[in-house]
């Protein structure tokens, strides 16, 4: 609601720029697209790498509490 509003107020007061901002945002969104995918894969590779980190105190028995 406060969102719609919002961009009410840009209408009324600027309407070109509201208009390119309301244009513009699904191309900066499909932009960002690859480098959200990007982070996924690190934050997968990561976290890969931390259980392999921790396999061998696993193993063990160090992760029980």
């Amino acid at each position: 609601m406060v969102k719609l509003l919002l961009w009410l107020v840009l209408l009324v007061l600027c309407w070109p720029l509201a208009l390119l901002a309301l244009l513009l945002w699904p191309l900066c969104w499909l932009i960002s697209l690859p480098f959200r995918a990007v982070g996924i894969v690190f934050d997968g590779v990561f976290a890969f790498l931390r259980a392999l980190v921790m396999l061998p105190a696993r193993l063990i028995g160090g992760g029980r509490r």
